[in-house]
Order: C-alpha cells, then structure tokens, then sequence
C-alpha cells in the first residue's frame, strides 16, 4: 500500500499544532467517575507515590511531544481543588480556529472543579491566542445532561462531524446542543464491551486523523449504529485502522493525531497501545502520522484515562503582533 499524501490545508485542519496540558497536584482512582469507567483501578500504593509515579510520567510526555515538534503549554492543577482528574483537560473545554471556546458539563463535582474559564483567558493572553466568543454549556447539568468535550465528542474538523458514544457521559441531548454550537453534524451510536458495559468516552474507542481513523467496529452496535458510523468516514474520505476490544483496553483507540511541524503529523499514543497493534496496523498507521510513544502506565491504569485524554488541542488564532 502506497503512502497517502495529506494535504497542507486538511492537516492544518485537523491537527492541534499546540496542545495544553495540566499537571495534576492531586491523584488517584476516582471514585465519584469509577461506576462508569471501566478502564479505572484503585491501587494499593500510597496516594502521595502514585502522584509522583503519575507527574513523572506527564512530565516525561510532556518532554517527548515537545521533541517531536508539537507546542506543548503546561499550566499547573490546582492543589486546593482536590481535582484527581485534572490532567484530563479535553473534558471540560475545546477550542476552534474561527476563536471559539466552548465549556462542557460535566457528570461528576469533582469533575466540575477542573472548569477554569480564568486559565484558558490567562493562557490566551500569555501566548497570543485570540478568543473570539466563548459558549458556556455547563448549565444543563442542571438538568442531568452530559457532553464531556472531546472524550465525548471525536471531532472530524474537516468534514465538520462529531461523533459521540452515548454513554451516562455522553446525552443525546448534550450532544445535541454541542453540535449547535460549533456547527457539526452529529454522528451519535451506542458502543459496549463485551460485559455489556457502555463505552464511557467515545475517544478510548475512535480517533480521527486527517485521512485516518482508528475504531473498534467490534464495540459498536451491529445495524443502523455501525452503518452510519461506516457511512459518516467513506463520506469524509477515511481510511479505517479497525482495533479490537482488547486493544482499546490497551489504550490503543486513545490516541491523538497532532502537527508535528516541519516533519508533517505525529499521532501521540501510549507504549502500551503501540505494544497491543499488530504489525500491519503500526505499518498502515505509520503511512499517515509519525507515532509519538509516552510512557504513561500509571496515568493509565489508575486514572482510566490515556496519553489522548491528556492533551486539550489549541486550535485558537494567534494574535498578530
């Protein structure tokens, strides 16, 4: 199979040439997020040695994503929040290149601490991004509706769809009115495990890329479900990276594709995804992005969340100056 060209225009679409992440003060299986999310495990370790087995592993991605060309802001969780999910940042808010920032409600209170609109404004200033509306959808929590951001919503930029694994995280209603708000059309099915469990983020599960996207068709319901999923990437032009459920659990779906500079797209995922795909997946997703590893073990198996649900993409304007 030859190499597929992306074009400049579709990659500057779809891929965050900078991404924010949060370094967490506080750390360790939430038990508030834990009925939900199966990916999760308490430990026996003190809290205060997995904090510093988690900042040690952020860190040193950090450090790896920054050395393969892609921007890298770090702002720092707040210690008196109690926030264990605070290096999870994609949840609460996203951003769009015509300025936009939209904030999400959120399933859980401790999740809703991390919402710090004060922090992208702050960050917007330092670095020059430019903030042309923000959208607040936090008050239908109130009503029990929940869109968590991109690990609810995987976002095709370019072909302006959204799609969305419903979930007690993900409403149809909430989905619904995130479409609104930035103009996409949603794609919305249910997806389980083989327990029978809901997928509790539509990004552990799927990522797209500029002409890729990885899925487990597997977890997705047979019928209208996986017919309009399929339907929704050959309309956009996707080539398909199938997974399978136990590699999911292996963190292999959670994975970001992002601009890596001069040398073209990297896709940012785990050690432990890049050990469960089998060679003619690394060598197909090697043909559209540059893997980036991080070694993030920790992170992933007490917080039930991988090296994606890390990176809150920054696609703001910058500022002239």
């Amino acid at each position: 199979m030859s190499a597929v060209t992306i074009e400049p225009v579709v990659l500057a679409t779809q891929c965050a040439p900078v991404v924010l992440m949060v370094r967490p003060a506080s750390f360790y299986a939430n038990p508030e997020t834990a009925p939900t999310n199966a990916f999760q495990h308490a430990v026996a370790a003190p809290i205060a040695d997995t904090l510093a087995a988690a900042q040690a592993e952020f860190d040193r991605a950090g450090e790896t994503l920054r050395a393969a060309g892609v921007e890298v802001v770090v702002a720092e969780a707040e210690a008196c929040a109690d926030t264990p999910d605070a290096l999870y940042p994609n949840n609460w808010f996203s951003t769009h290149a015509d300025g936009r920032v939209v904030f999400y409600p959120m399933a859980v209170p401790s999740r809703r601490r991390e919402r710090r609109p004060e922090l992208i404004a702050s960050l917007a200033a330092r670095h020059g991004w430019r903030i042309a509306d923000t959208v607040d959808l936090s008050p239908l929590e109130a009503k029990g509706q929940f869109v968590e951001g991109t690990g609810s919503l995987v976002l095709d930029r370019g072909a302006r769809l959204a799609y969305a694994a419903l979930s007690p995280r993900t409403h149809t209603a909430a989905v619904a009115a995130a479409c609104r708000t930035i103009g996409y059309e949603p794609v919305m099915f249910q997806a389980r495990d083989r327990a029978g469990r809901e997928i509790y983020h539509t990004n552990v599960l799927m990522s797209v890329g500029p002409a890729v996207a990885v899925l487990a068709s597997g977890l997705v319901t047979p019928g209208a479900d996986l017919r309009r999923v399929f339907d929704a990437l050959e309309r956009s032009g996707k080539a398909l990276l199938d997974i399978s459920e136990e590699q999911v659990g292996e963190f292999a779906g959670n994975l970001l594709f992002l601009d890596g500079g001069r040398e073209g797209p990297v896709v940012a995922l785990s050690r432990r995804a890049w050990s469960s795909l089998t060679r003619p997946q690394r060598v197909l997703l090697e043909q559209h992005a540059r893997p980036v590893l991080c070694a993030v073990d920790t992170i992933e198996h007490v917080g039930g969340g991988g090296i994606r649900c890390m990176l809150a993409e920054i696609f703001l304007p910058r500022e002239a100056r």
